[in-house]
């Protein structure tokens, strides 16, 4: 570990001289580069030298304290040396998680998909109700959503919604909410007040850099269409929506969103990348997959992660089996809290693999 972190303080501190080199600076695409990199390894390297700090305050606390014949003042070098090593230890522990691998995905925004399951129109309507959730959990993040495909329902809810989140560290903090999430709730159609059980799916998709997907204009088939759905004075009268088909791989990517034909395709285009992106990472990834199976799960879409059970105000978390009696306001957005125990759970995981490993 030690080893490892020398080596990123000499890498942090040469990116530092490199940067202040005129020769670089005069290369804009170079220094951002060496910028980004130095950036990605300051928080690690600045902590490993504050680990050194304190390890040299420890030791020569311990040594001053050895050579002192004042016995009050040795005691008082002693408990300083003490004192030093319980910090060294919890720096130890925070370098342990710096050293964690990163998921490349963390800073990205997302392209979310919610689509109702079993339950009929009950499920419709809690897929409107968690978007409601996310959006509000978003509002509250200073993220920026915008809908890029909605299938309305006449009850108001959404048979599916598309849409993207945009800001620092989304994926970060959404990529535990892939999955089947469960309702338990009596429906607003229930005149017997009987509790039913309803399923939606959520897809979180990371959006990638144009860099990370390349797509020919070849491969896709795109097709023009007026608005479907309940109407109303919005519906549109021209053939603004757009479909788009990526045949290699048979993703198809819809947009009625806008009443603008281009930026429809706009909107589109961008909901293809994070699918196809998905798509070939998933491929990629499918053996490293298999292995990382835990108790924070899979990610996947079929897998059910969590229970909104109305009647008790309780939301359940399977994967952690944490369960919150806040149901109310966690629908208001307030899921910070679950989704920052997500984070710890798999961190924890990542630590105690490693330390099997090692």
């Amino acid at each position: 570990m030690i080893e490892k972190l020398e080596n990123i303080l000499q890498r942090y501190r040469a990116l530092a001289e490199e940067m202040a080199d005129p020769a670089v600076i005069s290369q804009p695409e170079r220094w951002t580069q060496c910028a980004k990199e130095h950036a990605e390894l300051a928080e690690t390297a600045e902590k490993y030298l504050e680990y050194k700090k304190v390890e040299k305050e420890m030791n020569d606390a311990f040594s001053a304290a050895e050579a002192e014949e004042d016995r009050e003042m040795r005691d008082l070098l002693t408990e300083e040396g003490y004192a030093c090593k319980e910090k060294l230890a919890q720096i130890h522990g925070e370098l342990r998680v710096l050293l964690l691998p990163k998921d490349k995905n963390d800073d990205r925004g997302v392209v979310m998909e919610i689509r109702g399951g079993a339950g009929g129109d009950e499920a419709s309507l809690f897929a409107a109700d968690l978007y409601r959730m996310y959006a509000r959990y978003a509002e509250s993040m200073r993220w920026k959503t915008e809908i890029v495909d909605a299938n309305e329902t006449e009850l108001g809810g959404m048979k599916e919604v598309v849409f993207t989140v945009s800001g620092k560290g989304v994926y970060s903090k959404l990529k535990y909410e892939s999955g089947v999430h469960r309702v338990q709730r009596v429906p607003e159609t229930e005149s017997q007040g009987r509790v039913h059980t309803s399923t939606v799916t959520v897809a979180v998709l990371p959006e990638p850099e144009d860099v990370d997907v390349k797509i020919e204009d070849k491969d896709l088939k795109i097709d023009t269409y007026r608005s479907g759905g309940a109407g109303g004075q919005h519906i549109n009268k021209t053939e603004s929506c757009i479909r788009i088909t990526h045949l290699p791989t048979g993703i198809v990517v819809t947009c009625q969103d806008e009443r603008s034909q281009i930026k429809n395709r706009e909107k589109a285009m961008k909901v293809l990348r994070s699918r196809l992106y998905d798509y070939y990472n998933s491929r990629y990834q499918s053996d490293y997959a298999e292995n990382r199976k835990s108790q924070i799960g899979t990610g996947d879409r079929s897998e059910r992660i969590r229970t909104y059970n109305f009647p008790q105000n309780r939301v359940t978390d399977h994967r952690i089996g944490l369960t919150l009696y806040s149901l109310d306001t966690f629908m208001l957005g307030d899921i910070g809290g679950m989704l920052e125990s997500l984070a710890i759970a798999d961190r924890e995981r990542m630590l105690s693999s490693e330390s099997e490993e090692n």
